[in-house]
């Protein structure tokens, strides 16, 4: 289904009764909210489950342009208002990780419980530069470029040489994202941080992430600043953890938001 918010058209889906908590989730970068399918069918007995596609990605407007993180916040809480939904507990990984965390920060009366996966939140002189070298690469190499050199960084070796039929998703998924959406989204990546500000969240916040990822040590970090959060690690598990290990991922999204 789509909606007009924040000035773009966004793509969303739910799932569960209308009467259930809500439970948000929202994807990385160059996926879709059909990165969620497992989580989605599994929860959808418990929540109302609210899927939606970052701006620039999936079925949602891709404007041409670099996209600011307070954009892709704004986004959030423009859909949630769209759809008068006026408190959500709030899921995202990587990219949709800082957003989760972001929206904790500066909209806490929006959200009762709030779930980063794989995200270290925040960019870095690093990152930035590795951002702006992919940009480049999307400019002038379009997507294909970006597929395998992705995946790699994303799927841990030993399940990448098993070749599951999630991999293929995700390479899918990267395929699909529009140029425009991921030079956009990967600006934002470039410049943000919501990891400073951690330590005043008053939220309850569960951090997770795969064991093989490469934010994991930043992330137990994050769990360390802010008293009273809950740090989760999927063994195995690689950045796109939900995918690699969804049963594992799932009951530590349940157990939380039960607790």
């Amino acid at each position: 289904m789509k909606i007009k918010a924040n000035g773009i058209t966004i793509n969303y889906q739910i799932d569960g009764p209308d009467s259930a908590p809500c439970l948000v989730f929202s994807n990385s970068l160059a996926t879709s909210l059909a990165m969620w399918d497992e989580q989605a069918a599994a929860l959808k007995d418990s929540y109302r489950v609210l899927r939606y596609d970052q701006r620039g990605h999936g079925a949602s407007d891709a404007p041409a342009g670099r996209y600011a993180y307070d954009t892709l916040l704004a986004d959030a809480l423009a859909l949630l208002d769209a759809l008068s939904i006026k408190k959500a507990n709030f899921a995202g990984l990587s990219m949709g990780g800082a957003t989760a965390l972001g929206l904790a920060e500066r909209h806490p009366d929006r959200f009762d419980r709030i779930i980063v996966c794989d995200s270290p939140c925040q960019s870095t002189p690093q990152s930035s530069q590795q951002w702006e070298e992919r940009i480049v690469v999307a400019q002038t190499q379009g997507i294909d470029a970006l597929v395998e050199p992705t995946v790699s960084r994303w799927v841990p070796p030993e399940i990448l040489a098993k070749n599951p039929p999630h991999v293929e998703k995700i390479r899918a998924m990267i395929r699909a994202t529009p140029v425009n959406g991921f030079i956009g989204c990967a600006a934002a990546l470039a410049d943000h941080d919501y990891a400073s500000a951690v330590a005043g969240v008053k939220r309850p916040v569960l951090f997770l992430v795969g064991e093989k990822d490469a934010p994991a040590p930043a992330m137990r970090k994050l769990n360390e600043k802010l008293p009273g959060s809950r740090y989760v690690e999927i063994p195995g598990a690689g950045h796109i953890s939900n995918m690699d290990r969804p049963a594992e991922f799932t009951k530590a999204i349940r157990d939380f938001l039960a607790a």
